[in-house]
């Protein structure tokens, strides 16, 4: 091994698959001079997130010519985030990259988040300077950024992104999380607090259609919320507080007005009175309901991902890896 080649990392980048067997051999081919320029030693896993189209097959034939390409299929849809937690686990190398498999990461920024690990940080993001997709659509994903931050103490939400690098050794953190509820950037948070976000160029999605919409977004911040935090439960409970003193006002305002002027208010203003009441308490039980549904769910065992089968050289010299082609 040259002096050059043992001053470079060993790369494993992670792709979650879902509906993309038209941009995968693209994305491979992109993938292969950029890795062979930056790593001693690289890996690609696909992660094949129960897909409806033939991007299973498509993953074996790219393994079958390219040794430096291991699939992974699950046996159903789990999610983005628990197919990337699959992945992290069974990579091999020292540092890590996760993007998506529609090419809106371009592979050839890679090099602008490695660059950054090198100066110390243990995390760093890739994001866009202006997310390109529909208002409603960045809104959501806003949101689901601010929540992470306030809520759970993510560091640097607002600036996370799919495309983003770290050192392997982070995963040990998160090593006996068994939960079905996955955050990646939230698990990451409790291994390190070394994290930084630079821009990198984000293209268009040149075939297909996004997999993610509007209400997948808010679905998954309210499972980020109540799986990795107890803030809803404080919420509920000061909001108790609040009506509790609320209704005492009141009380106090409806005998004074007795004492007073011998009168008290008449139905409309005690059914707005009950309506209050009751919409509190069903804000704090549908909130207390979220959680014992979780804690429901992790009784049962469910598991965070099922693998179903493998292709790919997992026996092959880790040593070893294509040449770069021209």
């Amino acid at each position: 091994m040259s002096t050059s080649d043992a001053t470079r990392p060993s790369i494993s980048v992670v792709v979650p698959v879902y509906n993309s067997e038209l941009t995968l051999a693209e994305l491979v081919k992109r993938l292969q001079p950029v890795l062979s320029g930056l790593a001693r030693e690289y890996e690609l896993l696909l992660v094949n997130d129960g897909s409806r189209d033939q991007s299973w097959q498509v993953i074996q034939r790219i393994a079958a010519e390219h040794g430096w390409v291991r699939g992974i299929n699950l046996m159903r849809n789990y999610g983005q985030h628990n197919a990337l937690l699959c992945g992290i686990r069974a990579a091999r190398f020292d540092i890590l990259v996760t993007m998506d498999d529609d090419l809106q990461h371009p592979p050839e920024e890679m090099h602008k988040l490695l660059a950054k690990l090198q100066e110390g940080f243990e995390v760093v993001y890739g994001f866009p300077e202006h997310e390109q997709h529909g208002l409603l659509r960045n809104l959501a994903s806003c949101a689901t950024k601010l929540a992470m931050e306030r809520m759970i103490g993510a560091a640097r939400a607002r600036d996370i992104s799919s495309f983003r690098a770290f050192r392997t050794h982070l995963r040990d953190g998160f090593a006996g999380f068994e939960s079905p509820f996955v955050s990646i950037d939230v698990l990451l948070t409790w291994s390190t607090a070394k994290s930084t976000a630079i821009h990198v160029r984000h293209d268009l999605r040149t075939t297909g259609k996004s997999n993610y919409n509007v209400w997948k977004l808010v679905v998954g911040t309210i499972n980020v919320i109540t799986a990795f935090s107890t803030v809803p439960l404080r919420v509920a409970t000061l909001l108790g507080f609040l009506m509790a003193f609320f209704g005492t006002g009141v009380l106090v305002y409806v005998v004074g007005n007795y004492l007073l002027h011998g009168s008290i208010a008449g139905f409309p203003f005690l059914a707005c009175i009950i309506a209050i009441f009751s919409g509190a308490q069903l804000v704090a039980l549908g909130i207390i309901g979220e959680y014992l549904g979780r804690i429901f769910l992790r009784s049962m065992g469910r598991p965070v991902y099922a693998i179903g089968e493998t292709t790919g050289a997992d026996k092959r010299s880790s040593n070893q890896h294509e040449p770069s082609k021209p």
